[in-house]
Protein backbone atom coordinates (compact mmCIF):
# COMPACT_ATOMS: atom_id res chain seq x y z
CA UNK A 1 0.00 0.00 0.00
CA UNK A 2 1.40 3.68 -0.95
CA UNK A 3 2.68 4.98 2.18
CA UNK A 4 0.35 8.44 2.86
CA UNK A 5 1.65 11.95 3.25
CA UNK A 6 1.27 13.94 6.32
CA UNK A 7 -1.35 16.79 4.41
CA UNK A 8 -3.50 13.68 3.02
CA UNK A 9 -3.77 12.37 6.84
CA UNK A 10 -4.65 15.59 7.67
CA UNK A 11 -7.31 16.91 5.40
CA UNK A 12 -9.09 13.28 6.08
CA UNK A 13 -8.90 13.59 9.33
CA UNK A 14 -9.63 17.35 10.32
CA UNK A 15 -13.17 16.84 11.21
CA UNK A 16 -12.52 14.23 13.72
CA UNK A 17 -9.52 16.23 14.85
CA UNK A 18 -11.44 19.54 15.58
CA UNK A 19 -14.27 17.67 16.76
CA UNK A 20 -12.42 15.61 19.41
CA UNK A 21 -10.36 18.99 19.93
CA UNK A 22 -13.89 20.73 20.74
CA UNK A 23 -14.78 17.91 22.52
CA UNK A 24 -11.64 17.56 24.81
CA UNK A 25 -11.51 21.16 25.54
CA UNK A 26 -15.24 21.58 26.74
CA UNK A 27 -14.29 18.52 29.19
CA UNK A 28 -11.61 19.56 30.42
CA UNK A 29 -12.47 23.25 30.90
CA UNK A 30 -15.53 22.14 32.97
CA UNK A 31 -13.14 19.54 35.63
CA UNK A 32 -12.02 20.59 38.99
CA UNK A 33 -8.22 21.20 38.60
CA UNK A 34 -7.78 21.56 35.20
CA UNK A 35 -7.85 25.48 35.17
CA UNK A 36 -5.64 25.36 32.43
CA UNK A 37 -5.25 22.25 31.00
CA UNK A 38 -7.02 23.47 27.95
CA UNK A 39 -3.77 25.32 26.54
CA UNK A 40 -2.58 22.17 24.05
CA UNK A 41 -6.01 21.78 23.16
CA UNK A 42 -5.78 25.69 22.26
CA UNK A 43 -2.13 24.97 20.64
CA UNK A 44 -3.51 22.23 18.46
CA UNK A 45 -6.62 24.03 17.43
CA UNK A 46 -4.47 26.82 16.08
CA UNK A 47 -2.10 24.19 14.38
CA UNK A 48 -5.11 22.54 12.51
CA UNK A 49 -6.28 26.14 12.04
CA UNK A 50 -3.14 27.06 10.02
CA UNK A 51 -3.12 23.74 8.10
CA UNK A 52 -6.85 24.30 7.14
CA UNK A 53 -5.67 27.89 5.53
CA UNK A 54 -2.54 26.53 4.11
CA UNK A 55 -4.62 23.46 2.53
CA UNK A 56 -7.41 25.46 1.20
CA UNK A 57 -5.44 27.92 -0.05
CA UNK A 58 -4.15 25.25 -2.16
CA UNK A 59 -7.69 24.66 -3.40
CA UNK A 60 -7.75 21.24 -1.50
CA UNK A 61 -10.66 20.20 0.34
CA UNK A 62 -9.70 20.06 3.88
CA UNK A 63 -11.85 17.09 4.68
CA UNK A 64 -15.00 18.78 2.85
CA UNK A 65 -15.72 15.97 0.44
CA UNK A 66 -15.13 13.08 3.81
CA UNK A 67 -18.93 11.75 3.10
CA UNK A 68 -18.32 11.23 -0.53
CA UNK A 69 -14.79 9.68 -0.32
CA UNK A 70 -16.13 7.10 2.62
CA UNK A 71 -18.98 6.30 0.83
CA UNK A 72 -17.52 5.05 -2.51
CA UNK A 73 -17.18 8.14 -4.51
CA UNK A 74 -13.48 8.97 -4.64
CA UNK A 75 -11.83 12.14 -5.65
CA UNK A 76 -9.17 12.53 -8.04
CA UNK A 77 -6.35 13.06 -6.20
CA UNK A 78 -6.60 10.12 -3.94
CA UNK A 79 -7.22 8.01 -6.87
CA UNK A 80 -4.30 9.04 -8.40
CA UNK A 81 -2.04 8.39 -5.64
CA UNK A 82 -3.45 4.73 -6.02
CA UNK A 83 -3.21 4.52 -9.45
CA UNK A 84 -1.02 1.64 -9.26
CA UNK A 85 -3.28 -0.49 -7.28
CA UNK A 86 -6.28 0.73 -8.79
CA UNK A 87 -4.31 -0.18 -12.24
CA UNK A 88 -5.68 2.80 -13.90
CA UNK A 89 -5.79 2.76 -17.84
CA UNK A 90 -4.02 5.40 -19.53
CA UNK A 91 -7.23 7.07 -20.69
CA UNK A 92 -8.63 6.74 -17.40
CA UNK A 93 -5.54 8.15 -15.82
CA UNK A 94 -5.56 11.75 -18.53
CA UNK A 95 -9.03 11.94 -16.80
CA UNK A 96 -8.71 11.72 -13.49
CA UNK A 97 -5.72 14.77 -14.24
CA UNK A 98 -8.25 16.51 -16.26
CA UNK A 99 -10.69 16.59 -13.04
CA UNK A 100 -8.23 17.69 -10.42
CA UNK A 101 -6.60 20.32 -12.71
CA UNK A 102 -10.78 21.33 -13.33
CA UNK A 103 -11.41 20.69 -9.72
CA UNK A 104 -8.00 23.02 -8.41
CA UNK A 105 -9.02 25.91 -11.03
CA UNK A 106 -12.07 26.30 -9.72
CA UNK A 107 -11.79 25.51 -6.43
CA UNK A 108 -8.65 27.97 -5.72
CA UNK A 109 -10.78 30.91 -6.00
CA UNK A 110 -13.89 30.14 -4.42
CA UNK A 111 -11.24 28.96 -1.66
CA UNK A 112 -9.30 32.36 -1.40
CA UNK A 113 -13.06 34.05 -0.81
CA UNK A 114 -13.44 31.35 1.86
CA UNK A 115 -9.99 32.32 3.44
CA UNK A 116 -10.87 35.97 3.28
CA UNK A 117 -14.54 35.69 4.71
CA UNK A 118 -12.96 33.74 7.98
CA UNK A 119 -10.29 36.08 8.02
CA UNK A 120 -13.12 38.98 7.75
CA UNK A 121 -14.92 37.06 10.73
CA UNK A 122 -11.86 37.04 13.54
CA UNK A 123 -11.30 40.35 12.62
CA UNK A 124 -14.65 41.92 13.64
CA UNK A 125 -13.44 40.36 16.87
CA UNK A 126 -9.91 41.13 17.23
CA UNK A 127 -10.61 44.89 16.16
CA UNK A 128 -13.37 44.69 19.15
CA UNK A 129 -16.18 45.51 16.21
CA UNK A 130 -18.02 42.47 16.44
CA UNK A 131 -21.97 42.68 17.35
CA UNK A 132 -25.51 40.68 16.66
CA UNK A 133 -25.81 42.01 13.09
CA UNK A 134 -22.06 42.00 12.14
CA UNK A 135 -21.60 38.31 13.67
CA UNK A 136 -24.62 37.09 11.55
CA UNK A 137 -23.60 38.23 8.37
CA UNK A 138 -20.17 37.11 8.88
CA UNK A 139 -20.98 33.92 9.33
CA UNK A 140 -23.65 33.79 6.89
CA UNK A 141 -20.45 35.01 4.56
CA UNK A 142 -18.32 32.14 5.52
CA UNK A 143 -20.75 29.21 5.36
CA UNK A 144 -21.84 30.45 1.81
CA UNK A 145 -18.40 30.71 0.27
CA UNK A 146 -17.52 26.75 2.11
CA UNK A 147 -20.60 25.71 0.67
CA UNK A 148 -19.41 26.95 -2.58
CA UNK A 149 -15.97 25.38 -2.15
CA UNK A 150 -17.15 22.17 -0.65
CA UNK A 151 -19.79 21.97 -3.82
CA UNK A 152 -16.65 21.94 -6.10
CA UNK A 153 -15.03 18.73 -4.17
CA UNK A 154 -18.52 16.69 -3.67
CA UNK A 155 -19.39 17.28 -7.26
CA UNK A 156 -16.20 16.39 -8.37
CA UNK A 157 -15.99 12.88 -6.49
CA UNK A 158 -19.16 12.62 -8.60
CA UNK A 159 -17.45 12.28 -11.81
CA UNK A 160 -15.08 10.71 -10.57
CA UNK A 161 -16.77 7.62 -9.36
CA UNK A 162 -17.88 6.96 -13.23
CA UNK A 163 -14.30 6.73 -14.25
CA UNK A 164 -13.55 3.89 -12.31
CA UNK A 165 -15.10 -0.02 -12.91
CA UNK A 166 -16.79 -1.57 -9.43
CA UNK A 167 -13.78 -3.29 -8.92
CA UNK A 168 -11.56 -0.23 -8.79
CA UNK A 169 -14.15 1.07 -6.39
CA UNK A 170 -13.76 -2.09 -4.38
CA UNK A 171 -10.04 -1.68 -4.34
CA UNK A 172 -10.17 2.32 -3.89
CA UNK A 173 -12.32 1.68 -0.67
CA UNK A 174 -10.32 -1.43 0.70
CA UNK A 175 -7.18 1.15 0.29
CA UNK A 176 -8.35 4.44 1.95
CA UNK A 177 -11.55 2.61 4.59
CA UNK A 178 -10.48 -0.46 5.59
CA UNK A 179 -6.74 -0.25 6.13
CA UNK A 180 -5.81 -3.07 3.42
Amino acid sequence: MPRRRWPQILMSMAPVVVGLLAAGSSVSWGQPGHGGGHEGGHQAAQACAVEFDNVVGEGRGFGMAFAADQNGYPGPMHVLELQDRLTLTADQEAKAQALMHAMFSESKPKSARLLEAEAKLRRLFADRAADDAAVRAAVAEVERARAEVRLVHLLTHLKTRDLLTEDQRRLYHEARWSGR
